[in-house]
């Protein structure tokens, strides 16, 4: 359970109308005889077309650029893996440099490929979800692995992903994710943050989840 209180909050309910707008503003929302693709298939057709879902846009801006922030340069995160831009760690090497149009790239389709897709192909009901219920599912994912459904483990293994999200029951699947915040066994101050209520000036997960239900 958390160890704060989780409650809606007016930046999170802010985030969650900008999420709105993106996806009437750039036709997510009106795809497929005037709704957004409710299926894999479709999901995918959009993205090959050159949509950005607006789960992972919310996700990208509101919760993984401002708790990931930015490095040009290769460094050493918390637990010693070699990380640059966003985040990323995958086939990161130290000494290693990227533009800033490299990052934001580079998060993109790390995203939408490593990340959301796998939760839209395996997870149960997840486009069901509300976009702000994907949106922090898809952070979390970025952070802590997507993981799978056997053995379970990571966010496909989750108590969110596996009984919550396919239940409906979103509310109980914002919370569930706040369990996510250890590090080398101990509880971290900043995933606590994260995950839950934020601070001053950026978003937690289970606050933008639950402000969009």
């Amino acid at each position: 359970m958390p160890i704060n209180k989780i409650a809606p909050t007016k930046r999170g309910k802010a985030a969650v109308a900008a999420s709105v707008a993106f996806a009437i503003g750039t036709g997510w929302a009106a795809l497929y005889s005037g709704s957004a693709p409710d299926t894999p298939a479709k999901v995918r057709a959009a993205i090959a077309k050159g949509y950005t879902p607006p789960a992972v846009q919310l996700a990208i801006d509101k919760l993984i650029k401002p708790w990931e922030g930015i490095h040009l340069s290769a460094y050493r995160d918390i637990v010693g893996v070699p990380t640059i831009c966003w985040g990323e760690t995958k086939g990161i090497r130290m000494g290693m440099t990227k533009t800033l149009a490299e990052c934001d790239a580079m998060l993109r389709d790390r995203v939408i490929n490593d990340y959301y897709l796998p939760l839209v192909d395996n997870g149960r009901n997840f486009l069901k979800a509300p976009d702000s219920v994907q949106a922090s599912m898809i952070s979390g994912a970025y952070n802590f692995g997507v993981g799978s459904t056997n053995p379970r483990r990571g966010q496909l293994g989750s108590t969110a992903m596996v009984i919550h999200i396919p239940a409906g029951e979103y509310r109980k699947a914002c919370e569930a994710q706040t369990a996510w915040n250890k590090a080398g066994g101990q509880i971290i101050n900043g995933l606590v943050k994260r995950r839950e209520m934020g601070d001053a000036q950026r978003l937690g997960e289970a606050e933008l989840c639950v402000s969009g239900l």
